[in-house]
């Protein structure tokens, strides 16, 4: 069955299709689709196009007294839209909390708890604005995480209508709205661009960068009227706009900042097949899309916790596992499509008001509140057999002051100190500075010292340093400020550097390689285009220079790298148990060196220049030519590249060195 109304336009269905299979094809993965996220902004122009039209055809009905009731209710539109997303959304959300309660470990079934509930609430978009980008790997574990989209649209439901009611009553007629829908689209546009390049996470996931897609939608609605196409110039106008989707989805990645004046293109291209309002095309009009048309919601909706299980599957690279996600996908989103959708939305429009909105609210309740439980429950423990509960729990193992101490983009500084009363020992560095500091503290001689914490996400010692497209990036000036405080600190205690300088050098080195770029993002003088001699140059004096700055005043230690494993031990190993596997995380030392050649010979340098001792990880965390990620058969790392707890109370006798005055002078890359 499937609910038309006498204006149902087979155009729009064939591009929900088409924006449908765009992002399911680019989620899984399928060469080609490197843009395929563009289908998004496909379903945010149908959605201003469609939304805009009701409200507009309702306003205007209202005005010329159609209807047995004919003013336009506000409440019956928001009712219309609740009955065509929740219920589809509720049985989804049911049935992954259900799934996760005997498949995942505590941490992510209480992700899961968090994120049923910002879906229901429809906040999940800035939910997973605070999380992490769309984009980053570790996106792929967040089994609600396209419900992103729909928060944006519900948000948009919610304030539209009520801003043009408000404009109606102020001066009725279709001028004033378009003159307002024209301002809002270009405020947000202009938002868009100017944010996307320094908060790309907040202009991805948040409503005012995203509504000029919706209001551009609305706004050909508004012009629709008093345009005119020959045959022939329809037909030019819907390929050309198909064209320029189609170029959005091959031509787009992961790395092309989003939105921002890129998105033009997606949109446009999908204003250009709205306005021609071709009927029965090539395009668009096919029975196969149109029936892909007519389930896109519900195939929108289950495709992604198959595109995530073949992730926790470690299945993502397989062509007959992914063959197998796609057809589930298929039949999951019809029988949503048949079962769930269409019948709740005819059945919930045969009750009275109150009924249909009672029993919506009623449902998120039930669902909501056992996903509250599981949150405040810390994701029920337990559930799991206990050695694999005891692996997933090392990606939990660090310090819980790091919320706390831990600068973020904040100019203070918390200063917080580990230990006693008395300076011991300062620590500098990045998120791996923070990694370590409570093993840093366990290695004082003395329990009335203690450690002062000088640590910045994302931030390498190195004064000068800025960071490509992003104008808030404060780690140099963290790093001047900690420069004057060190200076009035006592000039015998001992200063550790720790960062994990390889990724602001040579970048990222993700096994599927998807997040390394030519371009530099990190730089001293002048962005580069590529890591130039130049380059090297210039990072390597910045590296040498700030180190050899502290080291005027008082002993510097500068740490080796910690290995980086590319792939997330804790998750690897216990979603191998879960499958009955056993799963080993390593790399070699050669693939270790070469990834650090460069940083190894430039702290060396350092250490010759200004007397800058070398602190070696290398033989307590790597044995037999490999670094190993776990330590009898429990992770060492909590992520891919940080060493948990575990890990770093193995450094415990290298930070020593430090008070025993036994660090090595001058480092050198010894054969192991």
């Amino acid at each position: 069955m499937t609910i038309k109304s006498k204006n149902f336009r087979g155009d729009i269905n064939g591009l929900r299709a088409w924006a449908v299979i765009s992002v399911i094809l680019y989620h899984f993965g399928i060469k080609g689709f490197s843009g395929g996220f563009v289908g998004v902004d496909v379903f945010f122009v149908i959605s201003g196009f469609l939304m805009v039209g009701i409200i507009v055809s309702g306003l205007e009905k209202s005005a010329k007294g159609e209807g047995v009731n004919s003013d336009f209710s506000i409440i019956n539109f928001y009712l219309s839209r609740a009955r065509r997303i929740i219920p589809a959304l509720l049985v989804l959300c049911v049935v992954l909390m259900v799934v996760g309660w005997f498949f995942l470990p505590s941490l992510e079934y209480k992700a899961l708890g968090t994120h049923t509930i910002s879906a229901l609430g429809f906040f999940s978009n800035i939910q997973f604005w605070r999380e992490a980008g769309y984009f980053d790997a570790g996106s792929h574990d967040k089994l609600l995480l396209h419900t992103w989209s729909l928060s944006v649209e519900w948000q948009f439901y919610l304030i539209l209508p009520l801003v043009l009611l408000a404009i109606w009553k102020i001066r009725p007629g279709r001028i004033p709205l378009t003159i307002m829908v024209a301002l809002g689209l270009s405020l947000s546009l202009l938002l868009s661009i100017v944010i996307s390049p320094t908060k790309p996470t907040a202009a991805f996931y948040l409503l005012p960068t995203r509504a000029w897609e919706m209001l551009a939608g609305g706004l050909a609605f508004l012009s629709a009227q008093s345009l005119r196409f020959s045959a022939r110039s329809q037909k030019i106008l819907e390929g050309s706009g198909f064209s320029l989707i189609i170029a959005s989805i091959v031509l787009f990645d992961a790395g092309s900042n989003w939105p921002g004046w890129r998105a033009l293109v997606p949109v446009i291209g999908t204003l250009l097949v709205l306005i021609t309002a071709r009927q029965g095309s090539l395009w668009s009009g096919s029975r196969i899309a149109q029936w892909i048309g007519n389930c896109s919601y519900s195939l929108y909706l289950w495709h992604w916790p198959f595109v995530v299980a073949l992730v926790y599957l470690q299945r993502q690279d397989q062509a007959g596992a992914i063959a197998i996600g796609l057809a589930l996908t298929l039949v999951f989103g019809w029988l949503s499509y048949r079962l769930i959708e269409t019948s709740s939305r005819t059945c919930l429009a045969r009750k009275p008001q109150w009924v249909g909105a009672g029993a919506l609210l009623a449902a998120i309740l039930l669902v909501s509140l056992p996903s509250l439980l599981v949150r405040l429950q810390e994701g029920v423990p337990g559930r799991l057999p206990g050695h694999i509960e005891a692996v997933f729990k090392e990606a939990d193992n660090k310090s819980h002051r790091i919320p706390e101490c831990f600068v973020s983009d904040k100019y203070s500084i918390p200063e917080c100190t580990y230990g006693g009363d008395q300076l011991g020992v300062i620590v500098i560095g990045d998120s791996h500075a923070g990694a370590l500091i409570s093993s840093v503290e366990k290695a004082l001689p003395s329990r009335d010292l203690n450690v002062l914490d000088w640590t910045m996400a994302a931030c390498p010692t190195i004064l000068g340093i800025k960071k490509a497209g992003d104008s808030n990036y404060r780690c140099d000036e963290f790093l001047k400020q900690v420069l004057i405080q060190h200076r009035a600190l006592p000039s015998n205690v001992p200063m550790l550097i720790i960062n994990r300088t390889a990724v602001y050098v040579e970048g990222s080195n993700d096994p599927d390689k998807i997040h390394e770029v030519a371009v530099p993002i990190f730089y001293i003088n002048a962005s580069k285009q590529s890591r130039t001699r130049e380059f090297f140059q210039e990072m390597r004096a910045g590296i040498i220079e700030t180190a050899c700055e502290f080291a005027k005043i008082r002993p510097v230690y500068i740490v080796r790298s910690t290995p980086e494993l590319k792939i997330d031990v804790p998750k690897t190993m216990g979603r191998a148990l879960m499958l009955g596997e056993q799963r080993e995380v390593s790399i070699s030392i050669e693939e270790y060196r070469q990834r650090n050649a460069f940083v190894w010979e430039t702290q060396d340098i350092m250490a010759e220049r200004c007397g800058v001792k070398i602190l070696d990880p290398l033989p307590y965390l790597c044995l037999d030519g490999r670094c190993k990620g776990d330590l009898d058969g429990l992770p060492i790392y909590y992520d891919d590249n940080h060493l948990n707890e575990r890990g770093g109370s193995l450094l415990i006798p290298m930070f020593r060195q430090v008070f025993e005055g036994t660090a090595k002078p001058i480092g050198t890359i010894e054969k192991l």
